[in-house]
């Protein structure tokens, strides 16, 4: 091991990974122990909020996150929208000190869109949630909720003894 780090440190670090490769190590054999494997987890339901400016956006990766399930095999849900938006107004005053008549009205509406997603496991479930974050567009904002499901614990499974 001494042999590879000095003839790696004579070496200029271009060339640091031809060198290591083609220096044999030596390795022992020690049974390895295979760890069990802990069940994946499982999810009941997926409900995933978007918010944004443009309805037709939202409208677009809808189609997008549906389409994406569709490939992963995930069940897809009720997916829906409010009607109206969530309009909120501001009214500011056009001069700094006087003349109160003088006021600027803005408005932003937000609308919503919501998508329901049933059965998934962990693995499925990040998969899918890392692929449509990763592509959600300029202003559009994602929330997800995640309801899991467990076993019942070992108290509540015996039945209680009779009094």
């Amino acid at each position: 091991m001494m042999q590879l780090v000095k003839a790696l440190r004579q070496v200029q670090p271009s060339r640091l990974y031809s060198i290591a490769a083609a220096v044999p190590t030596t390795t022992t054999t020690s049974p390895t122990v295979a760890a069990p494997a802990e069940p994946d987890q499982l999810y009941s339901k997926l409900e995933i909020e978007l918010r944004g400016v443009d309805p037709a956006v939202l409208k677009s990766y809808t189609w997008f996150a549906t389409t994406a399930a569709e490939h992963l095999n995930i069940e897809l849900g009720k997916c829906w929208s409010p009607r109206k938006a969530h309009h909120e107004r501001m009214t500011l005053l056009k001069s700094v000190h006087i003349y109160k008549k003088h006021r600027v009205q803005y408005e932003i509406r937000t609308h919503f869109r919501y998508m329901n997603f049933h059965k998934l496991t962990g693995s499925t479930l990040d998969t899918f949630l890392e692929y449509i974050e990763r592509n959600l567009p300029e202003g559009v904002a994602l929330q997800a909720t995640k309801t899991e499901l467990q076993q019942i614990p070992e108290h509540l499974r015996q039945p209680p003894e009779q009094v």
